[in-house]
């Protein structure tokens, strides 16, 4: 006969792949705030039902993998309420350790703003303190609705169909998901940003969390481009960080509403802005990242490329450095640094201006005929160094776009 740990340990061992290599480095995957959800969904719903209080539960996830979750019961004054921890594995996740709880009570009137699916009878769902509301169109619910993503809503409901359908009962029961941290938690995210208020967001697509996932940034910029598309705008604003961003709102008086962040993924970027239908792009950003983009770099992260100094010398090069000059430049730790360089040669604005020329052919290469992509490119120390020959005029229609904005 098995021993419970036996039993424990065969239930892992056939279930989700615990483990990815990225960068050489063995990272533990982690589970979704949907996971989470559903398996407290599960052991509550069975609780109510039947009566049976579970410690854990084995979750089947959309891929068709299997894991196993503890799961915990918690005082409730009416129906039955589970909570689940939320293990993120080797993922930077601000939401690693929270606790993801589900209550399940009887019901017989849907409440407002809860989803029902015709897939899954006798079953509603609706968010609890913590779980956010969307408030902007574009995200996977209507405004109004509990930002309960569409995939993650799903295994909820059918968690707690299965239930139902299991057990003697005909009455129809309603799932509450609650996060006891979510709304400070949601100050962390990318949530007050995409129009989601009160709380985070429950989400997933495959139930697992892969390390360190580049795809849930671009999942975001995606998700932020649509957005800018579905409040009407006709251009687009990209910069890379944060300085992109301050010097859009203070030097070039463009509203934080206007600009989209697209971190180092300037080339996917510019390909979401093109799929969404934008005709013109306006690239704002400092000289670090751009000298990279202006190379056909389109993905900047230094862990992916770092030939800032290649770039600048090459350029110096063209316009008369010589090899001593060259040497310096690649001592140099930051482009401003080159850039003081060059003001002591007297070849700064010569440089710039060819260097910005090919960011700008560059841009066009990427997005072709489907839009009109400029760029300005700024320094901290030196302030702006330049503007492709596009930027000028979608800076002006962008400006007039705004002043309509603030008259309306």
């Amino acid at each position: 006969m098995q021993t419970d740990r036996e039993s424990r340990r065969q239930l892992r061992n056939c279930s989700m792949n615990e483990y990815v290599m990225k960068n050489g480095k063995k990272l533990r995957r982690g589970l979704t705030t949907g996971t989470c959800a559903a398996a407290a969904a599960s052991a509550a719903a069975w609780d109510l039902l039947t009566g049976e209080v579970r410690k854990e539960v084995m979750l089947k996830l959309p891929d068709g993998q299997s894991v196993l979750l503890p799961v915990r019961k918690l005082q409730c004054a009416f129906g039955a309420e589970y909570a689940v921890t939320k293990d993120s594995g080797d993922d930077p996740d601000v939401t690693n350790g929270t606790e993801i709880r589900a209550r399940a009570e009887f019901c017989y009137d849907a409440p407002e703003n809860s989803f029902r699916e015709e897939e899954f009878p006798g079953v509603c769902l609706q968010a609890g303190e913590g779980v956010g509301i969307v408030t902007k169109r574009g995200l996977e619910q209507n405004v109004g609705m509990p930002a309960i993503n569409r995939i993650p809503r799903k295994m909820i409901l059918s968690a707690a169909c299965e239930a139902l359908e299991n057990s003697d009962r005909e009455e129809e029961i309603c799932i509450t998901v609650s996060v006891p941290e979510g709304r400070k938690l949601a100050r962390r995210t990318f949530n007050p940003m995409l129009g989601v208020e009160g709380g985070i967001s429950i989400l997933g697509t495959t139930g697992i969390i892969e390390p360190m996932s580049e795809k849930a940034i671009v999942d975001t910029i995606a998700l932020q481009i649509r957005q800018k598309k579905e409040e009407g705008r006709t251009v687009l604003v990209l910069v890379p960080g944060n300085y992109g961003k301050r010097y859009a709102e203070q030097d070039l008086g463009l509203s934080s509403s206007a600009v989209v962040p697209c971190s180092n993924y300037i080339g996917e970027s510019l390909d979401l802005a093109v799929a969404s239908g934008f005709k013109k792009i306006l690239l704002i950003g400092n000289l670090g990242k751009l000298i990279k983009v202006a190379a056909g770099i389109m993905n900047t992260h230094s862990r992916v490329s770092d030939a800032r100094w290649e770039i600048m010398a090459a350029y110096a090069g063209i316009h008369g450095a010589d090899a001593s000059i060259l040497r310096q430049i690649r001592e140099c730790a930051t482009t401003d640094a080159m850039l003081e360089l060059l003001t002591e040669w007297k070849i700064r604005e010569t440089v710039m201006e060819d260097l910005i020329r090919s960011l700008g052919q560059q841009l066009t290469r990427r997005t072709g005929d489907h839009a009109v992509c400029g760029s300005v490119v700024f320094s901290e120390q030196y302030g702006c160094l330049g503007q492709t020959a596009e930027a000028g005029e979608i800076l002006e229609e962008m400006q007039k776009e705004q002043r309509r904005e603030q008259e309306w």
